[in-house]
């Protein structure tokens, strides 16, 4: 049985404005959730881990199937209309969130298409829920404001005024972050990025000075 529900996803509007976006609550069906959640990567570091620096159980790894299935592009290729099957794939994790986290940012022009699958347990913190803003300056300007809860998902087209961010917040936050980017060479790079810092934080405990992330 799939643990994503694409019909929910494919029946949501998708917001054009600011910039296009779309949020479906319970996008992973709640029944698949537990064994999803027992699976997740142990992450004791703040920062975003490519799949291949983690140990996971068969539960996520079907999630992580089905996030690169053909059913998925193709539902994300029709809500968005854009052509991404031929484009590469980038999957990151997190599972810990640090207080400079959050900062305002829009992703980088090589990032076609953001998709973040939250896996939380209720949510009363202030800080951490990512917000869609209007501005860059400003975090009070918001469009839409997510709660990182279980098995929502965010989705968003990256423009230039795709900015997002959240108030501050230190602690477990779990995320998985999917995107599709314009070439193979900007999938290493990234790839290999992240696999530095994430070696970096493992061996010496160090917290890296990467790009700013809101996710």
């Amino acid at each position: 049985m799939s643990c994503l529900d694409l019909d929910a996803f494919r029946a949501t509007p998708l917001v054009t404005q600011p910039f296009p976006y779309v949020i479906v609550p319970k996008f992973v069906h709640p029944e698949a959730l537990p064994a999803i959640l027992r699976d997740f990567p142990q992450i004791d570091q703040p920062g975003s881990f490519p799949l291949a620096e983690l140990t996971f159980g068969p539960a996520f790894g079907q999630l992580i199937r089905e996030m690169t299935s053909p059913a998925f592009c193709e539902a994300f290729e029709e809500k968005f209309g854009l052509t991404l099957h031929d484009r590469p794939i980038m999957i990151t994790v997190r599972g810990q969130c640090r207080r400079s986290d959050g900062q305002i940012h829009t992703d980088a022009p090589s990032k076609l298409v953001t998709v973040l699958i939250y896996l939380n347990g209720s949510w009363e913190n202030e800080g951490g829920r990512l917000r869609l803003l209007r501005s860059s300056e400003d975090l009070e300007a918001v469009v839409a404001e997510v709660p990182p809860i279980e098995g929502t998902l965010l989705a968003f087209r990256r423009t230039d005024n795709s900015w997002h961010g959240h108030k501050p917040y230190e602690g477990p936050r779990r995320v998985v972050q999917m995107n599709w980017v314009t070439n193979r060479w900007v999938a290493r790079k990234e790839i290999w990025r992240h696999r530095v810092s994430a070696l970096v934080k493992r061996l010496c405990g160090v917290r890296s000075n990467s790009a700013p992330t809101a996710m």
